[in-house]
């Protein structure tokens, strides 16, 4: 019982790390400036002031949009597996749960990393100043959580809990 109650710890903390990750402005830090994948907020005269995200071939739309989707479709993969998690552990017999909760939260795991990938591949390569911010780094580490609590709801199934 304390271990599905430290499953269920771990799932949430990726869930939690998921949402900031998606929703705070630092994905991209300077002195002056913060970018998310929502908008660009710039420090003029100490007020900061939320602009639009720059066009052009520094920031592709197409791949803009892949990250917004893909960030969102983690966060709420991961909360469908949250939900199914608590289903499975009243409903099904031993031996057939958390497969379905494992799948869900392999989706997670993997749209937060195709969406980080393309961050880091297409976004701010040829800026000299900045760097990414913790947004960016919380979303890697989300990908780390989802694909161990992934990886263990697939063993979990298993195991006579």
């Amino acid at each position: 019982m304390l271990f599905l109650i430290g499953i269920f710890i771990l799932h949430i903390s990726a869930i939690v790390l998921l949402l900031v990750a998606t929703i705070d402005n630092a994905w991209w830090v300077t002195d002056t400036m913060r970018t998310d994948v929502w908008g660009r907020w710039l420090k003029i005269n100490g007020v900061w002031n939320l602009t639009d995200l720059p066009t052009g071939t520094d920031y592709p739309q197409d791949y803009l949009h892949a990250v917004q989707a893909t960030s969102v479709l983690a966060c709420i993969f991961s909360f469908i597996a949250a939900f199914v998690f608590l289903a499975q552990l009243f409903t099904l017999p031993k031996g057939q749960r958390f497969t379905i909760t494992g799948a869900f939260q392999l989706l997670a795991c993997v749209f937060i990393m195709i969406a980080a990938s393309i961050y880091t591949n297409r976004f701010h390569v040829n800026e000299s100043q900045g760097s990414y911010g913790h947004s960016y780094i919380l979303a890697w580490i989300a990908f780390g959580l989802s694909f161990v609590s992934s990886i263990t709801y697939f063993v979990l199934r298993k195991k006579s809990a």
